[in-house]
């Protein structure tokens, strides 16, 4: 039933556009009721992304059971969960891209399903390097990274419409990520790497993206603790050059 109202859902979004289309008219395509529809997703918007709940749960039981002598390593390889689950369906992944670019409400949506996903490989970290102090600063930048990494990837694919493979792009941009930060966990800070830096607000590194020309240098993106996730993605965006 879940996958019916997706569907039925998603039909409508593309046919009506994503404001025009009400919940009783996806009910009514579907052919249930109402109360169907809210036992399976709480608003419109999650429908559109029906199937983050259970990667993320795949993402957690994966970390859950990874080897803690590569703690980097194990978060790379989780946010290839995501990526998996976009190549699964190249058609409907393409599609919900270009539909999240044209709405602002999923767009603003999906900030805040990438900022789950990014919690979750950060408390793994935290789990390896500590919950206080630069352990926890180390978590989150890398976690940042990741995901930054991964996305970039992933974004190249999409707007390509899913043409060719789309691991190759993002485990080069997850390779630059281990190339800076992936260290044991008992040993000390990171070597620094080359560093440009995008904001010199006085603030806590918020999201690290490794640079495209090979050579090991890093974008670092500052923001202060409060500031609104769609300036910090404009701003991430503008630094690794994406239009």
């Amino acid at each position: 039933m879940r996958e019916v109202l997706a569907q039925a859902a998603f039909q409508l979004f593309l046919e009506r556009g994503f404001e025009r289309t009400t919940v009783d008219d996806i009910v009514a395509r579907a052919g249930v009721g109402r109360r169907s529809f809210f036992r399976y997703f709480p608003s419109k918007e999650d429908a559109v992304f029906p199937d983050h709940e259970r990667c993320l749960a795949e993402m957690t039981e994966f970390l859950a059971a990874a080897d803690d002598g590569d703690p980097v390593g194990a978060v790379s390889d989780a946010a290839r969960i995501v990526l998996r689950m976009y190549a699964a369906n190249p058609e409907f992944s393409v599609q919900r891209y270009r539909l999240t670019r044209e709405v602002p409400g999923l767009r603003t949506y999906e900030l805040s399903v990438v900022r789950r996903y990014e919690q979750t490989l950060a408390g793994h970290l935290r789990s390896r390097f500590g919950e206080d102090g630069d352990g926890a600063l180390r978590a989150e930048v890398i976690a940042a990274s990741v995901v930054a990494a991964h996305n970039n990837g992933l974004r190249l694919w999409l707007r390509s419409g899913g043409e060719g493979d789309p691991e190759v792009a993002v485990d080069h941009a997850l390779a630059l990520v281990r190339a800076a930060w992936g260290r044991p966990a008992a040993s000390a800070a990171p070597a620094a790497p080359a560093v440009t830096e995008v904001s010199a607000a006085p603030a806590v590194p918020f999201a690290v993206s490794g640079g495209g020309d090979g050579d090991g240098e890093v974008v670092v993106m500052v923001a202060r603790k409060g500031t609104p996730m769609w300036r910090v993605v404009q701003q991430i965006e503008a630094a690794v050059g994406e239009n």
